[in-house]
């Protein structure tokens, strides 16, 4: 059983950078075909999707979030990593990572984390 868990800090300042790591068990994020993602809710929106890290590990990015975000991987302790860069309010939300199962879907999710952008 595949297993994903998201952390990092709960509250991030405005222009900070939001970090966040999400270990897996219960496989390899280096098995083919997966990729391994973050997603974002926030407030009043549907979900968002930030990017993802395949197997082979060049990461993918939302055309609206890549100048801001960077996504990489520590195979050595099955994580990836999300990092995104001078933060807004906007920013605000529940982020999750997830395993995608090469065919569009995503089959396994973690719990989420909250993440507020404020002063």
């Amino acid at each position: 059983q595949v297993q994903l868990q998201e952390s990092g800090p709960g509250l991030v300042k405005p222009s900070q950078t939001l970090a966040l790591t999400c270990t897996v068990s219960g496989g390899s994020i280096t098995t083919a075909y997966y990729y391994w993602a973050w997603i974002r809710q926030s407030p009043g929106k549907g979900p968002e999707w930030i990017g993802y890290i395949p197997y082979h590990g060049t990461a993918y990015y939302s055309p609206s979030l890549k100048s801001r975000a960077s996504i990489s991987r520590d195979t050595s302790k099955n994580q990836f990593a999300l990092q995104l860069r001078s933060v807004t309010p906007e920013d605000t939300g529940v982020y999750y990572c997830a395993r995608g199962n090469g065919m569009g879907m995503y089959d396994y999710w973690g719990p989420g984390t909250q993440v507020t952008v404020s002063s």
